[in-house]
């Protein structure tokens, strides 16, 4: 990672929504197109690391039976805890990402806004990680901003790509636009009206 943990906790206790992701319209439509590109109405189980102070975090507890969340950031995940301090099937754990991957199966995976800060190498393992605890009917979404900032080692695209890269699922839903990048995958590869017998 391109900054350590200290430097998110600093951050997090400077202002407790450093991204402004309560204010910005940008980043309240960004969390609606990630929960409204998601192939299946309900989760059992969902994982999101990088949850920062959990704005994203509350839509998704809402489409899953039970949502595990971590940042390497311990102020952010002191924030996240306020946030949803009312909404009883989440967990919490401060953890950097990938190293210490937690040890369970999830059918949905979201990693929002995290990879342009590891290197090519730790986005790879972390794309392995992923695809080894993702279960047959899972999904994976990921989602980056695609302008530079100080201390990005990747592009929106190069980080997708490394998902891309793996056989063991297809891609189903891409949603690019100027400011982001929005792919979703799963190991079925069945599109929604595939999955309502539909198509």
């Amino acid at each position: 990672m391109s900054f350590p943990p200290a430097y998110f906790d600093d951050m997090y206790r400077q202002d407790d929504d450093p991204w402004d992701y309560r204010g910005s319209w940008y980043e309240r439509r960004k969390r609606l197109l990630t929960v409204a590109a998601l192939p299946r109405a309900r989760y059992r189980s969902g994982f999101e690391p990088a949850c920062s102070n959990g704005e994203l975090s509350a839509l998704l507890a809402q489409r899953c039976d039970r949502l595990y969340v971590c940042d390497i950031s311990d102020q952010a995940i002191h924030l996240a805890r306020e946030r949803l301090a009312d909404v009883r099937n989440v967990t919490f754990a401060q953890r950097a990402i990938p190293e210490q991957w937690p040890d369970a199966s999830f059918d949905l995976i979201v990693i929002g806004e995290l990879c342009y800060y590891l290197s090519r190498d730790a986005t790879a393992e972390l794309a392995q990680r992923a695809c080894a605890s993702l279960t047959a009917d899972g999904t994976l979404v990921a989602c980056h901003w695609r302008h530079p900032f100080e201390g990005k080692l990747q592009t929106a695209e190069d980080v997708h790509a490394a998902f891309d890269a793996l056989p063991a699922w297809r891609r189903i839903v891409q949603h690019a636009e100027h400011d982001l990048l929005l792919d979703v995958w799963s190991k079925d590869g069945q599109s929604v009206a595939q999955r309502e017998g539909l198509a």
